[in-house]
């Protein structure tokens, strides 16, 4: 996996991680973008997630307003992402439409 950074948001009072993920090919990251991005948040407030995805690299930027729902939220999506990697490696390389 690819440099990840922890920062508080000075002015808004938010906590902020971001994971840059890199995959063989853009098809893989889009695989991997769309299995994940049904997920969401149980909780209605303090966390926001954003993915994208620019050529093969997954991001995922989490917004939180407490370090124990972030470490929450990334945890859970760490083993989301996991089992995402896994079941590709299984099944091997996306077949082109």
């Amino acid at each position: 996996m690819a440099a990840t950074d922890g920062e508080r948001k000075h002015e808004t009072g938010k906590l902020g991680f971001s994971l840059d993920v890199p995959f063989p090919s853009s098809r893989e990251a889009v695989i991997a973008l769309r299995s994940l991005s049904p997920d969401r948040e149980p909780r209605k407030g303090g966390i926001s997630k954003q993915l994208t995805v620019t050529g093969s690299t997954l991001s995922v930027r989490w917004s939180a307003d407490e370090a124990r729902i972030l470490r929450v939220s990334v945890n859970s999506f760490l083993d989301h992402l996991s089992l995402v990697m896994e079941t590709m490696e299984a099944f091997g390389p996306p077949v082109s439409q």
